[in-house]
């Protein structure tokens, strides 16, 4: 059950680093706005594998082939996933792109079960497959997207992008669980936060080079923004950190499926802070998506 708690906790600061991160779209391209969240979480990961590490008093893990494939693979995918989040915002049919960029909760099943050779149970499946259905309501509704525009829309550019985008997170999902799993010799907190220092490392090396190699100005840029770049390497950190954590604990499948969640607290925040109207198609697709999570939820409580 604690996987629960953990998941929620990395879908709230998962839509704080979004919220932060699309305002510094338009200071930086979309390379360097995407690289912020890795280049200035770095500091907090390396802080936090050293808090645990002492506080343990064990070792750090050895870094075995195995480990290194899963990690290696998970940062690039990270990375990709990244980038084409903010292409996304910069396509005119966005909204078509950010629809089909949530089929990753239905991508992350396959992958995991090809990767990890790990299937989700008969209730589980249809939980999540629930949870599909409902963000997709949700997301249609909530930019007034008819079902026939989305139809329309599948032969423009952001329909790459958007499946793209979901194959590239739901592929760093599982890649990421099968890094920390590989650990094996350590606790869910030591397993989170190697797995996560060696991976920042990793995207921060690549996107230094390539920034400097290919676009200079950047680097530049993102520290005369470094209060609102700080941020985001916080908030992107703490969701990372419980994301992996939760991926330590149980599927790939079932964590990104309630990590559908933050959807409902944006739902509820437009509703309660900004006074905002909304339509019975976006109603719909909040009890589809709650009935789903309600359902995951029994489905992994002993």
């Amino acid at each position: 059950m604690l996987w629960i708690p953990i998941t929620i906790a990395a879908a709230f600061f998962q839509n704080l680093r979004s919220a932060v991160q699309r305002h510094l779209k338009s200071q930086l391209t979309d390379l360097g706005a995407a690289s912020v969240r890795f280049l200035y979480a770095l500091p907090f990961a390396l802080v936090w594998l050293a808090i645990v590490s002492s506080l343990s008093e064990s070792s750090l893990p050895s870094i075995n082939s195995t480990f290194a494939i899963w990690v290696i693979g998970g940062a690039i995918a990270q990375i990709v996933f990244t980038f084409l989040l903010m292409w996304l915002f910069s396509l005119s049919n966005f909204t078509v792109g950010t629809a089909l960029s949530k089929t990753e909760v239905v991508q992350v099943i396959l992958l995991e079960a090809l990767l990890l050779h790990e299937s989700v149970s008969g209730r589980g499946l249809i939980a999540i497959l629930i949870a599909f259905v409902g963000v997709m309501v949700m997301t249609l509704g909530r930019n007034r997207l008819s079902l026939s525009a989305l139809l329309l829309g599948l032969k423009q550019k952001a329909t790459l992008v958007g499946l793209a985008c979901g194959f590239a997170l739901g592929l760093a999902s599982v890649l990421f669980r099968g890094a920390a799993l590989s650990i094996e010799e350590s606790g869910i907190l030591m397993r989170s936060a190697f797995t996560l220092a060696i991976a920042t490392t990793i995207q921060t090396v690549i996107l230094l080079v390539w920034l400097r190699l290919f676009q200079p100005g950047q680097i530049r840029r993102t520290l005369a923004q470094w209060r609102s770049c700080t941020m985001v390497g916080f908030a992107g950190w703490a969701a990372s950190i419980f994301w992996f954590m939760a991926f330590t604990l149980t599927h790939a499948a079932y964590v990104r499926a309630l990590g559908q969640i933050e959807l409902i607290f944006t739902f509820v925040a437009s509703i309660v802070f900004f006074r905002e109207k909304v339509s019975r198609t976006e109603v719909f697709g909040v009890v589809l998506l709650s009935g789903a999570i309600i359902l995951l939820v029994l489905e992994k409580t002993p």
